[in-house]
């Protein structure tokens, strides 16, 4: 499988219909052995996982055997497949399917026009489901400074701001390392995201705080986590370095990282995004969700 986010995000905004379909995969005993129902959790966290780490497993299995780990909601999953998660209680953590994609976002106001036409459309869809979180990305800096990209993004972003509020649905923009997977991404710092939050001024505005990436470009997890955790709204976790299993193989302690953020008074989720090295995914999944449940 593929390890490129970007790659895996367009598979995933086009609605890939064969990600449901268990015939259209090969070796899935490996990948996805059925696990036995965990030991009940601890109820602090509330256990997500990102799609398209397991883009192999379809998605009913991934909710059965999600469901036994402890996960209860799963992200990054668009409106052609919310019926499955309905189907299984499962819910939409993090919806998604409004973007272009990661490099061409609110920060160029030659994209706002179709941005602002995507998520019109998408933020009631996304509030008649029942769910509020819908993502959305700076894009790439191209030259532009951090006032350029605040002030385009604040203009795009408030726009959409009186429909969100209606319809109770956040839009919340990911923070995406740019040193090492995603060069020239704007939104690279927590401090950068949060002054937009400022600008925004709405609710319905926030940011997802990626361990992983904020890790590579400037580190300080649990300061920033502290300071900066009212314009947060989710989590994503992953390795570092690599963005595998958050074990003892890699830089980050996540059980310290998670009272933190439980610490903070926190009631929304946090998604496993880490890409399994195991050969058993669903195994290296649920040890994950036990190492973050504090």
């Amino acid at each position: 499988m593929s390890t490129d986010r970007r790659s895996a995000i367009k598979n995933i905004v086009a609605g890939t219909a064969a990600l449901s379909t268990v015939g259209a995969f090969a070796n899935l005993d490996a990948v996805a052995q059925p696990l036995q129902k965990n030991m009940p959790l601890k109820g602090n966290i509330n256990h997500s996982a990102c799609r398209w780490c397991y883009q192999d497993i379809p998605l009913d299995k991934l909710c059965i055997e999600g469901k036994k780990i402890g996960l209860s909601a799963i992200d990054l999953v668009g409106p052609k497949e919310w019926d499955t998660l309905k189907a299984h209680g499962i819910h939409s953590s993090m919806c998604n399917g409004a973007e272009i994609n990661l490099v061409d976002g609110f920060n160029d106001k030659q994209f706002h026009a179709r941005l602002i036409k995507q998520y019109s459309e998408m933020i009631p869809l996304v509030a008649k489901a029942g769910y509020t979180n819908l993502i959305c990305f700076s894009g790439n800096k191209r030259n532009k400074s951090d006032e350029e990209g605040w002030a385009n993004c604040a203009e795009g972003l408030k726009q959409l701001m009186p429909l969100a509020e209606k319809h109770k649905v956040v839009l919340v923009m990911e923070l995406l390392n740019s040193k090492l997977n995603h060069q020239d991404y704007q939104a690279d710092r927590t401090w950068w995201g949060a002054e937009l939050c400022k600008k925004v001024g709405s609710e319905s505005f926030k940011l997802l705080y990626d361990i992983y990436h904020m890790q590579i470009d400037e580190g300080d997890v649990i300061t920033n986590i502290k300071q900066y955790h009212p314009f947060i709204a989710h989590y994503h976790t992953g390795g570092v370095p690599g963005r595998h299993e958050i074990d003892e193989t890699q830089e980050l302690f996540y059980p310290a990282i998670m009272k933190a953020i439980v610490a903070t008074g926190f009631k929304g989720y946090v998604a496993q995004e880490f890409v399994p090295t195991g050969d058993n995914k669903l195994k290296s999944l649920q040890k994950c969700v036990q190492i973050c449940d504090v």
